[in-house]
């Protein structure tokens, strides 16, 4: 009971409609379809909404974590203009956002799709 209990709230606690109420609410179809096939359809629609409900549930909880530990020294960088400290790079912000940029072992350039959100 625990379990379905959680499947229909969300972090914050809000009160969803069942995913396979919601899945049985669909009206897409696909031309000729049989019975069967939309029975089947929407138990994998129900499961994809259950999924996607703990895929939020876990963000929640992932945003609610505490801030990680500090930056153990003032770190030093060679900047443009020489060299720059940490501390200086990032004016007044206190939060530092890092990605990876990934090459392949062929490739000039990063992955296009791996660094597609730092354009």
């Amino acid at each position: 009971m625990a379990l379905l209990m959680e499947e229909n709230r969300m972090a914050d606690n809000t009160i969803l409609i069942p995913a396979a109420e919601l899945a049985a609410k669909n009206k897409a179809r696909f031309p000729n379809e049989s019975t069967e096939y939309r029975q089947a359809r929407n138990v994998l629609l129900a499961k994809e909404i259950e999924l996607r409900r703990h895929i939020e549930r876990v963000a929640a909880l992932r945003r609610a974590l505490p801030l990680g530990g500090g930056v153990p020294e003032d770190y030093t960088f060679e900047g443009h203009d020489g060299a720059v400290r940490l501390s200086q790079l990032f004016g007044d912000k206190d939060t530092l956002v890092i990605y990876s940029m990934m090459f392949g072992p062929q490739r000039e350039r990063a992955c296009p799709m791996c660094t597609r959100g730092c354009d």
